[in-house]
């Protein structure tokens, strides 16, 4: 057998909350007046005092009725009777929902009421003191905290394929507008400076000296080749390339072991030079920015343009998402404590934050107005009258409760008057 209180014709009589006791104790009060009543009038004469009690239960009875009828009518029809002026909140739902709107509009989304709260409001400070806090030591099991995640998901979120076309533009077009040769001829200006070209320079003797005795037996084929057979019969290709293969790793070996040796300062005065053309010949940029476009127009490079954005997308996510190898964190805490402790800073930054504030009261302050009255608007009017009534029928009750008992002091009141008068 199924517990009386899942029959729905029977919920509402049942005291399962404060509205429905105290509704329960109004009604039992009224109740108690008319018994009290009609006791009144099977013993009219039975004590002084009886005609007393029965103006106040008369009179409370009657007030107690009437606050009933005027508590009732602004949620449904009393007793079902189609009387005018009746079932108020369900009949005028969509007015209600306008005034409320147009209510947030005049007291909380003016520009001008923002504004004026926002005075005092030290936005930048709450804002510092929550970039500064640190997280929580031992965050609440699968669940993320902080800015950080939240960010990732902001990033997740994005339209991949629109960013990715917009990094991607973004990327070509810098790198289309950058002139290449002064940046080049910086670099080699700053690696001559500081001595970075000696360790090239030596890389390129090494290299060499490498392909030199690799291919010694080739460069004797072609001496031998361009040698006729006289001085072959006498030996003299085999001299002459062992000759000229020795001069050679000579010259490259006192390379590597002097610094200031001739060729290596002629080494440095060519790149200066080149630094010097890259600068100031038109014909030596024309050569660098046609090697830039093609290696713009090399599928490799396109391929790197093109997943910009999702390298960056997923390292950004991966990092946020980190909570031990996170950077974001300790960079934002370092932001918050300088909005913190910089007051010149704090005071721009209420400014503007409370212009954009303003400014968002100001452009949608309309679009939120419509959103409620037209949220109230598609509530069914049993749902809007059952939430009001929850909200404020106990407190109704009250002024029923109240209704009786004054009304029967006011009985007395009358009574009173009329005793005296006759």
């Amino acid at each position: 057998m199924q517990p009386l209180r899942s029959d729905p014709a029977l919920t509402s009589f049942l005291p399962d909350s404060p509205f429905h006791r105290m509704r329960l104790a109004a009604t039992v009060l009224v109740a108690a007046m008319a018994a009290l009543f009609a006791a009144t009038l099977v013993w009219p004469q039975a004590h002084p005092v009886v005609p007393w009690l029965q103006a106040f239960a008369e009179a409370a009875m009657v007030g107690g009725l009437a606050d009933w009828f005027a508590v009732t009518a602004l949620f449904r029809r009393p007793l079902g009777l189609p009387i005018p002026h009746t079932a108020i909140i369900p009949e005028q739902k969509d007015r209600l929902g306008d005034t409320l709107a147009q209510f947030l509009k005049d007291n909380f989304l003016k520009p001008q009421v923002v504004a004026r709260r926002l005075d005092d409001a030290d936005l930048a400070g709450v804002l510092g003191r929550w970039l500064a806090s640190p997280p929580p030591a031992t965050p609440a099991p699968n669940r993320k905290r902080g800015l950080a995640p939240l960010v990732a998901r902001l990033v997740e979120a994005l339209d991949e394929p629109a960013i990715a076309r917009l990094v991607e533009d973004v990327a070509r077009g810098r790198l289309e507008e950058m002139k290449l040769s002064p940046l080049l001829a910086d670099a080699i200006d700053t690696m001559v400076a500081k001595g970075r070209h000696e360790p090239l320079i030596d890389t390129g003797i090494d290299w060499s000296l490498g392909t030199l005795s690799d291919e010694a037996p080739t460069i004797r084929d072609m001496v031998t080749e361009r040698t006729n057979w006289l001085l072959r019969l006498a030996g003299a290709d085999e001299s002459m390339s062992n000759t000229m293969i020795g001069a050679v790793q000579r010259l490259l070996v006192e390379m590597k072991q002097d610094q200031f040796h001739p060729v290596r300062l002629r080494i440095v005065e060519a790149l200066r030079q080149w630094s010097f053309d890259l600068r100031h010949f038109p014909e030596t940029q024309e050569r660098v920015e046609g090697f830039k476009a093609d290696l713009m127009a090399n599928p490799a490079m396109s391929g790197w343009v093109n997943g910009l954005w999702t390298s960056a997308r997923a390292a950004l996510v991966r990092g946020l998402n980190d909570p031990g190898g996170n950077r974001l964190a300790g960079a934002l805490a370092a932001v918050g404590h300088r909005m913190e402790g910089d007051e010149v800073l704090k005071r721009s930054l209420n400014t503007a934050l409370r212009r954009a504030v303003v400014g968002l009261a100001h452009d949608h302050g309309d679009a939120i107005v419509s959103l409620v009255s037209q949220t109230v608007r598609s509530w069914d009017a049993d749902t809007v009258t059952e939430k009001v009534e929850e909200a404020v029928g106990r407190d109704l009750q009250f002024i029923r409760i109240n209704g009786t008992l004054i009304g029967g002091l006011i009985g007395l009141g009358i009574h009173g008057v009329a005793v005296l008068a006759y």
